[in-house]
């Protein structure tokens, strides 16, 4: 019996207003971070150029934002607390969309479920308030107001207490809001955000100046960090009617989790299944085992290509053509990463520095009897001593040796110093290279770094002859759904190209006819099952190149120099010279950094040379 059958008489009923808004306000108002996220959106809809949050209690008690927007006429303010009444499309085409809201259920839904206040005025108008509570809605009032909107929104969920039990701590809910103003905030560097909590600023970026790029550059460093802006690459290219700009980080700049990472459509911020897994395809085989890219990219593009009407939330979009959007992202990251050629993160060498500088200990400082009697006889009066008669060495410690300077080579400057990488100077443990360049030293791990030069090498190789394929006496069989085969065999020519060669038996059934030669053992049904998971999760699967990369590091991996072995300074310098060539070689395979680069004035401040 089905177990949703209770009634066998089920009456249907008209859902009175208050009932269906408090429903709707469920899609649309999760959380106070989602209620902030769409009054900043319809500020910045308003055309404003400072827009100033305000909460308390991390927005369960009050949310207040006020801009300088276009404003809205007395006439206006109780339509605009209808649902599905909007100033932003017609309807007459809901793919021409180019404004952040557009459905109408917002400011209705926050009424429906708060206490909602909206104060407003329009230039060369009168101001008006207006308000709702729980969803009964007051006439508007004449009200004193600046040009702009400013709207109040006190109790959040009063009308349905149950919500409330849902809502994380007052520092979770306000850290949410905060990550929500600041990912508006990077889209939009000409317009100032101030955010306060309890009285107290939390954030605030002020509207920056310049052209786009630059002011862009400006708003992340100040949301972001510096070291993200100056370890990132600046992505800029265009395929298929789809633009993508912003700034991607160095392999060796990466996160501990998916945190630093933003994608933008139209502006409008995404979390797009597909984009996320573009970003990964296009940091594949340069980042550590659980390390995390960081991003902020904006594709642009004409709103006939995407549809942003997929959830109330407008946190996903699908694209008309989603592998040209997938294909733009990863082929630019890798780009940009081939043309960063040797570079790797300033943070390598900062690291490297602070694990550099002396530990200061608090603790007791013990001395042996030993040390402490030498240090008293230090201290005891001796008489002078003669000009024939050498001081005697002091007791507990080995005599002094003399001062002197010994004549020496002259020491030339060698042209390599003024390379990116340096000239070798030494080798210490037999695995790292020591090179000076002009302004520091650069310290190699020399397995690492060859261990990246072989596998790139091995990858051209590949590219240029094609991935080796081999038949198999018996072809194997791989029972699949209708759905399943045909989504397989759509990207059967991306397979063959990697050596899987794949045909239809029947049915649902694909048979695999050839493997990749170098997957000697290949469990082809498990890989197409996994290939098939991919493809329904993210449109497109990098699984089979993921294997065949992973051989060719691991060939790279014993192909390479190997720790222990001394080197001569011509093979070092050629190693450096190498690197300075290979795209990549600031990470080995593992996405471990190669080099470190240690600054002299750094350098000097370790040993008290500088302030």
């Amino acid at each position: 019996m089905n177990s949703h059958a209770r009634n066998i008489s089920p009456v249907i009923r008209q859902l009175d207003e208050d009932t269906a808004n408090r429903i709707a306000a469920g899609e649309v108002v999760e959380r106070p971070a989602s209620a902030v996220k769409e009054l900043v959106e319809n500020a910045l809809d308003a055309g404003a150029s400072r827009i100033d949050i305000a909460i308390e209690e991390g927005g369960k008690r009050l949310i207040r934002v006020i801009d300088d927007g276009c404003g809205m006429l007395p006439a206006e303010l109780p339509l605009a607390l209808s649902r599905h009444a909007t100033s932003k499309i017609d309807g007459s085409d809901l793919l021409a969309i180019s404004s952040f809201g557009f459905r109408g259920e917002a400011l209705p839904s926050l009424g429906a479920v708060g206490r909602l206040t909206i104060t407003s005025r329009r230039r060369g108008s009168d101001g008006a308030v207006i308000t709702v509570a729980g969803g009964r809605l007051a006439d508007p009032r004449p009200a004193a107001a600046n040009c702009g909107t400013v709207v109040e929104l006190r109790d959040l969920f009063f009308a349905t207490p149950a919500r409330l039990k849902f809502l994380r701590t007052e520092r979770a809910e306000t850290q949410a809001v905060a990550e929500a103003v600041r990912r508006l905030a990077m889209a939009e560097p000409y317009v100032g955000f101030c955010l306060t909590s309890d009285g107290r600023e939390i954030f605030r970026a002020d509207a920056e100046q310049g052209e786009l790029f630059g002011a862009l550059t400006m708003r992340l460093t100040r949301i972001m960090g510096v070291e993200f802006t100056d370890n990132a690459l600046p992505i800029d290219a265009e395929r298929d009617g789809i633009a993508l700009t912003g700034f991607a980080a160095l392999p060796t700049y990466s996160r501990g989790a998916a945190v630093a990472q933003h994608l933008y459509v139209n502006g409008r911020p995404v979390r797009d299944k597909l984009l996320t897994g573009a970003l990964r395809a296009g940091y594949m085989d340069v980042l550590a085992p659980g390390r995390h890219p960081a991003a902020v990219l904006f594709l642009t593009c004409d709103p006939q290509l995407v549809d942003v009407n997929v959830h109330p939330a407008k946190a996903e979009v699908r694209f008309r053509d989603p592998q040209a959007a997938r294909g733009l992202v990863v082929s630019a990251l890798r780009h940009a990463m081939v043309g960063a050629g040797h570079r790797a993160s300033s943070t390598v060498g900062a690291a490297t520095l602070q694990a550099m500088q002396p530990r200061v200990s608090h603790g007791p400082v013990r001395h042996s009897a030993a040390a402490i009697r030498a240090g008293l006889d230090l201290q005891a009066p001796h008489p002078p001593a003669s000009a024939t008669t050498a001081p005697a060495p002091q007791p507990g410690f080995a005599e002094a040796p003399s001062a002197r300077f010994e004549p020496v080579e002259d020491l030339r400057p060698d042209p390599a110093d003024d390379a990116p990488l340096g000239a070798a100077r030494a080798q210490i443990h037999e695995n790292y290279i020591i090179a000076q360049t002009a302004d520091g030293l650069v310290i190699v791990d020399q397995h690492a770094a060859h261990e990246r030069l072989v596998y790139e090498r091995l990858k051209s190789q590949a590219e240029a002859n094609g991935i080796a394929a081999q038949a198999l006496l018996i072809p194997e069989i791989v029972e699949l759904s209708d759905a399943d085969a045909a989504r397989i065999l759509s990207v059967g020519k991306d397979l063959a190209a990697l050596g899987l060669v794949i045909e239809p038996f029947g049915g649902g059934a694909v048979a695999v006819r050839e493997v990749p030669a170098m997957l000697a053992r290949l469990d082809a049904k498990a890989l197409i099952r996994d290939i098939l998971d991919d493809l329904a999760d993210q449109g497109a699967s990098d699984r089979l190149r993921a294997r065949i990369d992973a051989v060719l590091s691991s060939m790279a991996c014993h192909g390479s120099v190997r720790s222990g072995r001394r080197m001569t300074a011509d093979e070092m310098n050629a190693l450096l010279r190498e690197m300075e060539r290979t795209p990549k070689s600031g990470q080995c395979n593992h996405g471990r950094p190669t080099w470190v680069k240690l600054p002299l004035s750094d350098i000097e401040r370790l040993f008290g040379r500088r302030d």
